[in-house]
């Protein structure tokens, strides 16, 4: 069985990134999406928050497995047997900062593969610190997320206003 592994911040998982992962499924048996707790990041949820939405949004999907990690990421795809990362490209910024990732894994962990997967033109534009910025000033989300994910957005950009 042939398993890739999808990570990220996801905060918020958008329709983009479900576009890279049923995409994945297309080359992989399994994908496991690996969300990062990213303290870089300041992410607007907590790491479980972001699980709970990840899990929700694939549901119905039965060769994702929603997990979480810490550390480094090769040292986690050898440790569950995958046989690659899969990044998204939306543009060639993620191109050139995926690149680097890939190749610095590579040295780390010379087994471990990078894929590559360009979205659905219609989400290329996508990314969740957009959509963040989308959803503090008002404008309207479901285009974008999952209905649920987008109330939880909702929900906590009012909260952070008052």
């Amino acid at each position: 069985m042939k398993v890739g592994i999808y990570p990220g911040t996801f905060d918020p998982i958008t329709h983009g990134h479900t576009d890279i992962i049923t995409r994945s499924l297309r080359v992989f048996d399994k994908v496991i999406v690996a969300v990062a707790p990213n303290p870089a990041k300041h992410p607007l949820f907590n790491l479980d928050e972001r699980l709970d939405m990840v899990k929700l949004v694939m549901k119905d999907l039965g060769q994702v497995e929603v997990t979480s990690f810490d550390g480094l990421l090769v040292d986690y795809v050898e440790r569950r047997g995958a046989h690659a990362i899969i990044r998204g490209l939306r543009a060639i910024s993620d191109f050139e900062h995926g690149f680097q990732m890939a190749l610095i894994n590579r040295k780390l962990a010379k087994k471990v593969e990078t894929v590559f997967l360009m979205p659905s033109e219609e989400y290329s534009y996508l990314s969740s610190t957009i959509i963040k910025d989308v959803a503090s000033h008002g404008g309207a989300l479901t285009e974008f997320l999952h209905p649920e994910v987008a109330r939880r957005l909702q929900e906590r950009v009012r909260s952070l206003k008052s």
